[in-house]
């Protein structure tokens, strides 16, 4: 790393379905799907963008509060089967990659803490061709889900980097609280899967409108 003293934040952790990636239609609709599949009445599609980003045993029994326990593996794999149907409709947002590149350049640690599982992200890393542009990344199988802060917490003993020092990215209340509960400073994006009108509570630096929006942001304060 070089002269710090000129960033505010050496690692930056992003969220990944919603904040980077342009998942959320899709993992919605696949969580409706699937529900019905095992049996539950369809959620809205409120109920089911809610849960994205917990981890996805989670998730999935949040959505179906009507399906019993003994279907949740069922359940778990209809959603997987719709969902690799249609990963690879789902891409980047717009702006990402120059974004990315950017902090890179700037010589910040860029790292994903997410709810998918590991397969899922190293898939979703391979696909988009972004291997090599995150340092570290922490995935809901591997430790704890959000909004525990057990992600941030090895990402930052990983870098020996303090909380002050690192800020989260991400498009729900989860990601904002996780952040929270790590003693970390929060950046919401409001195009992804979470009303922006419930961030303020958890206090984010900024509410991001855009990619392009967000970039700025970076640029001026990061």
């Amino acid at each position: 790393m070089t002269d710090s003293r000129h960033r505010q934040f050496d690692l930056i952790a992003f969220d990944w379905d919603g904040t980077l990636f342009d998942s959320t239609a899709v993992i919605t609709r696949c969580i409706q799907r699937a529900v019905v599949d095992v049996g539950g009445q369809e959620p809205t599609r409120e109920a089911a963008s809610y849960v994205i980003g917990m981890a996805l045993p989670q998730a999935l029994a949040h959505a179906a509060p009507d399906v019993s326990p003994d279907k949740y593996s069922e359940l778990g794999q209809r959603y997987r089967h719709y969902y690799v149907q249609h990963r690879n409709d789902i891409i980047l947002f717009e702006g990402v990659l120059p974004m990315l590149a950017d902090l890179k350049s700037r010589h910040h640690w860029l790292a994903v803490a997410t709810g998918k599982s590991r397969q899922g992200l190293n898939e979703a890393l391979h696909d988009v061709d972004l291997k090599g542009v995150f340092d570290g990344s922490r995935t809901a199988d591997e430790t704890a889900g959000k909004p525990s802060p057990l992600m941030l917490h090895e990402l930052m003993r990983e870098f020996g980097v303090e909380p002050e020092r690192t800020l989260m990215i991400g498009d729900t209340t989860h990601d904002l609280q996780m952040a929270l509960n790590a003693g970390c400073p929060s950046i919401g994006v409001s195009y992804g899967a979470h009303e922006p009108e419930a961030f303020h509570v958890l206090k984010p630096l900024t509410v991001a409108h855009s990619v392009a929006e967000l970039n700025v942001w970076l640029k001026h304060h990061a």
